[in-house]
């Protein structure tokens, strides 16, 4: 039983990263309809950052999203206004090789930067652990998971407190309809783009701690955050959190209870899983392609 609860509460903060990874891909899909490769690779990107930061400046890496965050916002406007806002009448087939050819150009610029060797920071907690009547919860995931949660909380307030929040969701709903009453289509999609992009800055701070990573791991990534948006439904913020939680507890269950080397085929399942049995998600919404279009 306690075997159960300690796979149980370390699935759930990992579970709790992996949502704030994912608000950032779900939201741009529901406001343009855009998948964005390059996500993983941006993620990446953000954990060399906070690892710099870490490593040149000693500010820790969680701590470090407060420089992270905003940087990742400004790269993702002007990736936007260059790359994706001249094709957002183009197919869905266009942004999808666009942000691929993205992805590796990141990979590549990462490589020259800061070359191909694996790099993880070591806070001084990293190797400390919280004991619960003996449930041991490592320290750098309890502070990860709760910084997680504290930003999707702020993410949450400014979608659903602010008249800026409520043009994205209006967008997200109904692209025509929030146009008819003023909402500016091409302003709020270049917000939304540099705010999911930012909740990557935030990702890739807890990434550097969490986890070893070289420039080629964002395809590990990537493979991560779409299996939990398809689980999820496309578009859907609570499903994202939802698939989160429940790739996370899958991932641990899988390494707990069958083995280690079956656990990064999880998301590969999940997604093969829910395309078979609910093509459109948990939280998803089933529609008519002809009255869609």
């Amino acid at each position: 039983m306690t075997e159960f609860i300690q796979a149980t509460a370390f699935g759930l903060l990992i579970g709790g990263v992996y949502a704030l990874f994912a608000s950032g891909l779900t939201l741009i899909f529901g406001v343009m309809k855009v998948i964005n490769i390059a996500h993983g690779a941006l993620l990446i990107l953000g954990a060399f950052l906070a690892f710099t930061l870490w490593e040149q400046l000693g500010i820790d890496p969680l701590a470090s999203i407060v420089i992270t965050t905003p940087a990742m916002f400004v790269l993702g406007w002007l990736i936007y206004r260059t790359m994706i806002g001249p094709l957002r009448s183009a197919p869905l087939s266009s942004t999808v090789l666009l942000t691929f050819g993205l992805a590796l150009v990141c990979e590549a610029v990462m490589g020259l930067a800061w070359g191909n060797n694996s790099r993880s920071a070591r806070p001084s907690y990293f190797d400390q652990s919280f004991d619960l009547s003996g449930i041991v919860l490592p320290k750098a995931q309890v502070y990860a998971s709760i910084v997680a949660v504290l930003v999707l909380a702020l993410l949450w307030l400014f979608l659903n407190r602010t008249w800026t929040g409520r043009a994205i969701r209006a967008a997200s709903a109904n692209v025509q309809g929030a146009a008819l009453v003023g909402v500016n289509i091409a302003k709020v999609s270049a917000l939304t783009f540099a705010v999911g992009i930012a909740t990557v800055g935030a990702a890739g701070s807890m990434v550097s701690v969490l986890y070893p990573f070289l420039p080629g791991s964002h395809y590990i990534w990537i493979a991560r955050v779409l299996s939990i948006i398809v689980l999820g439904g496309l578009g859907s913020l609570q499903g994202a959190v939802i698939g989160a939680m429940l790739l996370g507890l899958a991932e641990v269950y899988t390494q707990t209870y069958i083995s280690t080397a079956w656990a990064t085929a999880v998301p590969y399942v999940l997604i093969f899983l829910v395309l078979f049995f609910r093509p459109q998600g948990l939280m998803g919404t089933r529609l008519r392609e002809d009255v869609a279009v």
